[in-house]
């Protein structure tokens, strides 16, 4: 048998403890003294094998950089992990979704996205320090505080930290339960389109009104229309609102707007069309504020043949490795867009990620974390 495999499966009660230990510390986006207690938890639990430092993300907590002390002489360069220490789940979850294992799975909020990440990438370098593997490049793991609302205090202190890596592993799930790594994401965005008409009553003065809600509606149908399934291009109106009453003819109207987009040279054209939006009732005003706040992750020849790499060595722990293209971003769109090649995907396989049924499947976890392990070393 594969020695980190080995390894991992011995000290699968371990990791798991230490799982619970930190899905048991709430931490929703936006509760600065719950993650600041989560990062007073991690760090006693990696004090005996990394340095932790904390930066500031204001609003959100401590982001936090784990330089880890593993084997080996002078090294070169770096590798960095990628993970988060916020949920979406809100304080209060646990109460009617408390961590617990049955039917061969882990269950709890974050468990899967992406607390048991976490764990994967401190045991892989327990496992290393083990066995006693020399890794070539120093090793940290940045877990920022603030990714499931947008990273906007973190991105800059990614970004900075993958100018300085030779290679990134993001820990977010696996794609399916089958968990295959993640080689392209598509970029995000969001705009809010708002119409300023002209207020009036309903039944009195019907006429001198400019309904704000019926020159969305029609502006919806325009911004639907951008979408380019062809070119992996989505455009979703997904929240509306506007008027006051039903007998008003409505002053304000406003839509938010999610757009995915898979390669960067699509994005100017999609914004010239949101920036060119002209009101059909020339009563109206048009505002359009919003643009892309993640990049695409588009799979380049360095993440193909870090995935190749990555699939090489998941034959030794007699695992067949996918990989996949989602629709969904994560701070590694930040590295992948300046050209560090990244890899996806490599956190825990499971299921229900966001939801009160969020799992990972328990015998996952031993070839997910040797994996991890192997591929340190590899780099």
């Amino acid at each position: 048998m594969d020695p980190f495999l080995s390894w991992t499966q011995a000290n699968q009660p371990e990791w798991i403890a230490f799982l619970k230990a930190m899905v048991e510390v709430e931490t929703p986006s936006g509760d600065e003294m719950a993650i600041t207690r989560f990062a007073d938890l991690l760090e006693k639990h990696v004090s005996d094998i990394a340095t932790v430092k904390r930066v500031k993300g204001p609003g959100f907590g401590p982001h936090l950089l784990l330089e880890f002390d593993l084997p080996g002489a002078k090294k070169k360069g770096q590798i960095l992990g990628l993970a988060h220490s916020d949920t979406v789940h809100p304080t209060g979850t646990l109460q009617k979704f408390p961590f617990a294992a049955k039917a061969g799975r882990l269950f709890g909020p974050g468990v899967l996205d992406i607390k048991g990440g976490i764990a994967q990438f401190v045991f892989a370098a327990r496992a290393l320090r083990a066995w006693g593997i020399p890794v070539a490049k120093k090793v940290v793991l940045q877990i920022n505080s603030d990714e499931e609302v947008g990273s906007d205090s973190s991105r800059a202190l990614s970004e900075k930290m993958a100018k300085q890596s030779d290679y990134v592993l993001v820990v977010e799930p696996g794609t399916g339960l089958s968990g295959k790594l993640k080689t392209a994401r598509k970029g995000t965005g969001d705009y809010s389109v708002r119409v300023k008409g002209i207020a009036s009553h309903a039944g009195v003065d019907f006429l001198a009104g400019a309904s704000a809600i019926v020159e969305l509606a029609k502006q919806i149908e325009v911004i639907a229309g951008f979408t380019d399934l062809e070119r992996g291009l989505t455009v979703n109106p997904g929240v509306i609102q506007g008027g006051t009453r039903t007998n008003v003819v409505a002053a304000e109207a406003q839509v938010d707007v999610d757009i995915r987009i898979a390669r960067l040279k699509d994005f100017n054209a999609l914004d010239r069309k949101f920036r060119k939006l002209k009101a059909i009732d020339k009563r109206c005003q048009i505002t359009v504020e919003g643009g892309l706040n993640r990049p695409p992750m588009e799979r380049s020849q360095a993440i193909a043949a870090m995935f190749a790499k990555a699939r090489t060595l998941a034959l030794d722990l007699d695992v067949k490795l996918e990989e996949s293209a989602t629709g969904g971003g994560s701070d590694g769109n930040f590295t992948a867009a300046l050209g560090v090649p990244t890899l996806d995907g490599l956190g825990m396989v499971g299921e229900g990620a966001h939801t009160l049924q969020e799992c990972l499947l328990l015998d996952r976890v031993a070839d997910r974390t040797a994996l991890l392990a192997k591929l340190i070393a590899n780099l």
